[in-house]
C-alpha cells in the first residue's frame, strides 16, 4: 500500500514525464498528425477522461504504465472505451423511487451500460491532498466530485486546480445537514446555496447532486429541481484505504456502478489519499473494469 522509495519514484517520474513531453509533441505538433489507434473503442482524441491535449491509446496507455510504477500499482488502469454517443436512459433505481418523482431528477446507484466501466466520485472536500492531485493527473484517472462548502471554502484554489484539469465539481449541500428533517425551504437553502457557490466560485452551475449519507425525501428532489439539478447520483459500493463496502449481496462490481469515497487523510483512515486509490484500482483493475467519466455517461 506504500509509496515506493524516493529514488524509484523519482526515476519512474523523469521517464513519464519524458514520455507526456514525446507524446503530445507526436499528438499535437504542427508538423505532424496524431498516429493512428487500432482500437477505435479506446479512448482517444483527449488525454485521458480528464480532457487536455490529445495523445493516442497507445500513448497514455504507456504513459499509465510508468505512471502506475511511479505510485505503486500493480497494473496500469484499463482504458475506458469512447463515451457513448447515445447516452442511456437514466431512472430512478428500484425501491429508490419518491412519491409523483416522474417529473423530477432521478435517484440511481448504477448507470445502465453494457461497457465494463465504473465510476469513481469523491464527496465534501475535507482532506485537500496535493500528492492526491498529482497521482490522479499521471495516472489519468477521472473522477467526479462533490463539494460541501463548510469543508472547502477555505482552500478553493485546491479544487479550481481540480477543475483545471477536467474534474467535474456538483452539489453536496453548504453544510452536509440531514436533509430530510428539514423543510422544503430550508433544504432549498442548503442545495441551491451550493449551486450559487459553485457557480460563483468555479464558473459552472452543477446538473449533479448527491444527498449527504444518501438520504432525501420528495422535498429534496423537488429543491433541486428547483436550481437546476438534472440527476442525484449515489452510489453502489464505498472505497476506503483498506476495503470496499458494498451494496449488493453479491460484493462484486458490475457495469456501470458507482464507487463512492471522500476526501480524507491519516486523521480519519489508516492512510492516505493516494492510498486509498491503491486500493480501489487494486479491486477494479483486478476485475476486469476502466473507470470512466460520469458525464461522459449521462
Amino acid at each position: 500500500m506504500g509509496h515506493r522509495v524516493a529514488g524509484t519514484r523519482g526515476r519512474y517520474g523523469v521517464a513519464l514525464a519524458a514520455l507526456l513531453v514525446a507524446a503530445l509533441g507526436t499528438a499535437c505538433g504542427s508538423t505532424g498528425s496524431a498516429p493512428a489507434v487500432k482500437d477505435k473503442k479506446a479512448e482517444t482524441g483527449r488525454s485521458g477522461a480528464q480532457g487536455g491535449p490529445a495523445v493516442s491509446a497507445q500513448q497514455l496507455q504507456q504513459a499509465r504504465a510508468l505512471a502506475a510504477k511511479k505510485w505503486g500499482l500493480a497494473q496500469a488502469p484499463l482504458a475506458a472505451p469512447a463515451a457513448p454517443k447515445t447516452k442511456p436512459e437514466i431512472t430512478f433505481r428500484k425501491g429508490f423511487e419518491v412519491e409523483d418523482g416522474d417529473e423530477l431528477p432521478p435517484v440511481f446507484t448504477t448507470v445502465p451500460t453494457e461497457d465494463k466501466v465504473v465510476f469513481l466520485t469523491i464527496d465534501d472536500g475535507a482532506e485537500k491532498d496535493p500528492e492526491f492531485l498529482k497521482m490522479m493527473q499521471e495516472l489519468k484517472i477521472p473522477y467526479t466530485a462533490f463539494l460541501s462548502d463548510y469543508l472547502v471554502r477555505d482552500n478553493y484554489a485546491y479544487f479550481k486546480e481540480m477543475q483545471s484539469a477536467g474534474v467535474s465539481l456538483n452539489n453536496h449541500t453548504l453544510n452536509h445537514r440531514y436533509l430530510p428533517a428539514l423543510s422544503y425551504e430550508k433544504q432549498r437553502q442548503e442545495i441551491c446555496g451550493m449551486q450559487d457557490t459553485i457557480q460563483k466560485e468555479f464558473g459552472k452551475r452543477p446538473t449533479l447532486f448527491r444527498p449527504p449519507y444518501g438520504n432525501y425525501n420528495q422535498d429534496t428532489l423537488r429543491a433541486a429541481k428547483s436550481c437546476g439539478v438534472k440527476a442525484v447520483p449515489i452510489w453502489n459500493a464505498e472505497a476506503f484505504t483498506d476495503r470496499m463496502d458494498w451494496r449488493e449481496e453479491d460484493k462484486d462490481l458490475h457495469p456501470g456502478d458507482i464507487i463512492l469515497t471522500h476526501f480524507r487523510g491519516r486523521e480519519d483512515w489508516k492512510g492516505t489519499m493516494p492510498d486509498m486509490i491503491r486500493q480501489v484500482m487494486k479491486t477494479v483493475t483486478a476485475k476486469g473494469y476502466a473507470v470512466a467519466r460520469l458525464e461522459d455517461y449521462l
